[in-house]
């Protein structure tokens, strides 16, 4: 049942936190924003609301999957772990098994998610990618469009053009990035949730009430969203970087790169934002989480 809760919760956070998602992305890889209700004044301008969501449906629909496997991932780690060392299930884990734990369900969900990461950065970056020249033409054509179509027309063809034109390493652009960003995230993310949830439960009690867990998720999440930003920047430019012109060949350049053109604040470009974010979405991912575990506690008792 953890992957079936895993599962839900993960589509409820994913609903509620991706137009963030989208500024964090546009900010992270377009040094023209000056910040982000910039970037959200210019987004809307341009593309009204529906520039917010662009590349959204494939993340939901994998989300689900993604998110299953990371709880599931963790639980089953943690269950083991705790067999091996103490001979059953029902010892309190201590916070190294918790750590060692998480960052196991980090390291898994990397192979699921770089194809949608690198579709999901692609859809949300290529209107600046690919915007008409700032200088007109003098004499545009009566039956010429008013400019290039965008190169990416949904999810499939996204991830079906970076494959033809990039092959399958294309599709997991930036996920050395990306090891290092949720190996750590998810053991600091599932470690911080389980001490607060410790320093929240009321005495006599097994478990927090729902305030308490909705205090414990959000903060766990803006606790791993701290940790995972620097990795999150090198990520998103890895990722974009595959539509004519390439940069970067390869984590450490980019690192080196964006450190020296644009300086070590670089890597904390969306820390505000992601952890404006990570607050009321997995809020809402651990609320849904323990709500569907205790719900089937419930019918199985």
């Amino acid at each position: 049942m953890d992957f079936v809760a895993g599962a839900i919760g993960g589509v409820c956070g994913v609903a509620v936190g991706y137009p963030l998602d989208t500024v964090k992305v546009k900010i992270q890889t377009e040094p023209k924003y000056r910040g982000i209700w910039h970037c959200v004044w210019d987004t809307y301008r341009r593309e009204r609301v529906w520039g917010f969501y662009r590349g959204l449906s494939l993340p939901v629909c994998t989300v689900s999957l993604v998110s299953s496997v990371s709880f599931g991932t963790y639980r089953h780690c943690l269950a083991h772990i705790c067999r091996f060392r103490y001979g059953g299930t029902d010892i309190k884990p201590a916070k190294t098994d918790i750590t060692l734990s998480g960052f196991a369900s980090g390291l898994v969900r990397v192979f699921l998610t770089s194809p949608t990461e690198v579709a999901k950065v692609r859809l949300q970056t290529q209107t600046q990618q690919r915007r008409p020249s700032a200088t007109p033409p003098a004499c545009p054509a009566p039956s010429a469009s008013s400019g290039p179509g965008p190169k990416y027309r949904g999810p499939l063809h996204c991830l079906a053009t970076v494959a033809r034109e990039e092959g399958l390493r294309g599709l997991y652009k930036g996920s050395s990035a990306l090891l290092f960003r949720d190996g750590h995230s998810f053991a600091t993310y599932f470690l911080s949730y389980a001490i607060l949830c410790e320093q929240l439960t009321p005495t006599g009690r097994s478990q927090p009430d729902v305030l308490g867990v909705l205090v414990a998720g959000g903060c766990a999440g803006v606790l791993a969203w701290a940790v995972a930003t620097p990795m999150d920047v090198i990520k998103s430019r890895l990722q974009a970087d595959g539509q004519g012109q390439r940069r970067y060949r390869g984590l450490l350049h980019c690192v080196v790169s964006s450190v020296r053109e644009e300086g070590p604040r670089v890597l904390f470009k969306g820390l505000t934002l992601n952890c404006c974010r990570a607050f009321p979405v997995n809020m809402v991912v651990f609320v849904t989480y323990e709500a569907v575990l205790g719900l089937t506690r419930g019918l199985s008792t």
